[in-house]
């Protein structure tokens, strides 16, 4: 059993869930820039579509917007009176990610802000946003920041997702010199002991190889 099989289960799955041609040509879009493929895989982007449905999401924080992917799969979860705001620090990555939003018809509900995720985020505060659900997939090593950050920008209830945090099971290596490796560990050990949240994790398989992802609740 490998990553062939899980590949083809993604496909059977994909086949059978997923209709959405709109999000088909944003891959595309990407590939044909040049972009890294490193977004979430199409079954993950429903499962952030789903989960910010279930949540009833209506102010949403995205770090890490490439080319606006999985923005767009938050975006289709919020219904039209929601708002996307997603953090970006390519300047070619966004630009790629607004022509995609724009396409897809999600250029009044998201807004993408170019520059470090870590100064970008303290302006936030001081505008006195608050996000009902956040999405973390950005730098790994500044993974630990990105959770303290959102826990200042979210209330009881907001839901905060990391991505990419099994990194085909290098997360168990305590020994790991591996700077992403380290940013995730400490991550788990800041969700283990924050009284504020309540975690789980859950691994995956597919089209993406072996990975996971860390959910939290705030209390």
């Amino acid at each position: 059993m490998g990553s062939e099989l899980w590949n083809e289960v993604d496909q059977y799955f994909g086949r059978k869930l997923l209709l959405d041609d709109e999000l088909e040509r944003v891959l595309g879009a990407n590939r044909e820039a040049g972009l890294p493929e490193i977004d979430v895989s199409p079954l993950q982007g429903k499962f952030l579509t789903l989960m910010a449905q279930m949540k009833v999401a209506k102010r949403v924080l995205e770090i890490g917007t490439l080319g606006g992917y999985s923005t767009i799969c938050l975006a289709k979860g919020i219904g039209v009176d929601g708002r996307v705001t997603t953090l970006e620090v390519d300047q070619a990555h966004a630009l790629i990610a607004e022509g995609n939003i724009r396409r897809a018809g999600f250029h009044e509900q998201v807004e993408v802000l170019v520059g470090s995720a870590l100064d970008t985020l303290p302006k936030l505060k001081e505008a006195g946003h608050v996000f009902d659900l956040v999405f973390i997939d950005a730098d790994k090593e500044n993974n630990p920041r990105y959770l303290e950050w959102a826990l200042a920008l979210t209330t009881s209830g907001s839901v905060i997702i990391a991505d990419n945090v099994v990194r085909n099971g290098e997360v168990v290596d305590a020994a790991s010199t591996d700077g992403r490796v380290m940013g995730i560990r400490e991550y788990v050990d800041l969700a283990q002991r924050d009284p504020r949240i309540d975690s789980t994790a859950i691994q995956t398989v597919g089209s993406k190889g072996y990975d996971g992802l860390v959910i939290s609740v705030v209390k």
